[in-house]
Parts: structure tokens; C-alpha cells; sequence
């Protein structure tokens, strides 16, 4: 896993913008993406109900959450950017949480197994100083190729997914159980769209690389 820390220190160039960039999330993966852009950052813990509301579809859901993830956190950073993310995925058949079991993973395989399976990422970015949010919303859509009960059970012996929506990380083992991933950022899928983050970034100000 990422150390976030040794990597703020090491970075010498920190006029990228007048603002601190705050990430809303503890997300060890969103870190991770984040980083990329080697750029300090700071990591702040959302407290947020993230439950769907009656009606809402995921799209929205995910996009709503996102929103209110960067404004919890934004109103403990008064001159920041503050980034919101929140991702749901979903198919025909209903959502897809993290399966948090070994019994819950396989079944979500199952599930999707010679099907497809969209995971919509809603992104924000809120300017604390000014007011100002940008959202969007990314989606991805994943096919799962037809899978076998023993591949299942292999993979997931040799690679724990249980803290991923889906059952399958796509960084990982789990792209060799997919046929095809069709969406404008892959990044999307591991949880944060950094293509759009970056525009969102340039259009307050800051230089990206």
C-alpha cells in the first residue's frame, strides 16, 4: 500500500495553487490515484449517511454522495479544494456493494458472470473559498466473461476483493475475468477519475502537471 506521507515530504514544488487540495475519502485506492498527480494533498474522513434515497437511481445516488462528501469535509478547510467521490455499481439485477464475505464475493461473480455490470462514479470538487462545485459523472461499464465455479473460487483465493464493489478489481488478478471495460478514464472503476479531476483542477487554477 501507498504511504501518502513520505510522499508529501518528498515533493519540492508546492506552488501549484494558492488553495490546499483536501481528499474526502479514506480510500486507500483513491490515495493511490491521487497521488499520481504529484501533487500534496491532504486525506480528511467524510461523514456522510451513504444511503440511497427512495426512487434515487445510482447515477444520482452516486453523484449526491460525492457532493456531500466534499462539503462535510470542505467545512473543516476554509481556503481549499476539496474532493468528493462516491461510486455505485449496478446491473439490471439490483446494486452491487462491497460483498465484505468470501460467500457474499462468489455470489456477486456468479451474478455477473457472462453479463455486464456499469459502475457510475460520481466526482466533485469544491472550491471552499469561493463556493464554487464541480460535478460530474463518470460511468464505466465492465463484461464479465462466462465464468466457471472453479475460477471463481481461484481467484478468489489468490486475490482479496472482498473490500470491492463488484468482487473484482480491474488493477488486478480480476481483469483476466472480464472481456471488455468501455468508459472515458479506466481509473474510474478503481474509484477515482482522474481525466476529469485534472480539468477540474486546471478550471480553479491549478497547474496540472
Amino acid at each position: 500500500m501507498l504511504s501518502c506521507r513520505p510522499f508529501f515530504r518528498q515533493i519540492k514544488n508546492m506552488s501549484h495553487s494558492a488553495h490546499k487540495l483536501v481528499l474526502a475519502s479514506t480510500s486507500s485506492y483513491r490515495r493511490e490515484l491521487l497521488a499520481r498527480l504529484q501533487i500534496p494533498f491532504e486525506v480528511a474522513a467524510p461523514e456522510v449517511d451513504e444511503s440511497a434515497l427512495a426512487g434515487e437511481s445510482p447515477g444520482a445516488t452516486a453523484e449526491r454522495l460525492a457532493e456531500a462528501k466534499a462539503r462535510d469535509v470542505g467545512m473543516r478547510f476554509p481556503n481549499a479544494l476539496v474532493i468528493g467521490s462516491d461510486q455505485i455499481a449496478y446491473n439490471a439485477g439490483g446494486r452491487f456493494g462491497k460483498p465484505g464475505t468470501r460467500d457474499k464475493a462468489a455470489a456477486q461473480l456468479r451474478a455477473m458472470s457472462g453479463g455486464s455490470i456499469f459502475f457510475h462514479t460520481g466526482l466533485c470538487l469544491f472550491n471552499t473559498a469561493t463556493g464554487n462545485v464541480q460535478l460530474r459523472g463518470i460511468p464505466v461499464e465492465v463484461g464479465f466473461r462466462t465464468l466457471t465455479e472453479a475460477e471463481i473460487q481461484r481467484y478468489l483465493d489468490r486475490e482479496d476483493a472482498l473490500n470491492c464493489a463488484g468482487s473484482a478489481k480491474s488493477e488486478g488478478l480480476g481483469i483476466a475475468l472480464m472481456r471488455y471495460l468501455r468508459g472515458d478514464d479506466p481509473n474510474a472503476l478503481i474509484g477515482l477519475p482522474l481525466i476529469a479531476l485534472c480539468d477540474m483542477l486546471r478550471a480553479e487554477g491549478m497547474t496540472v502537471p
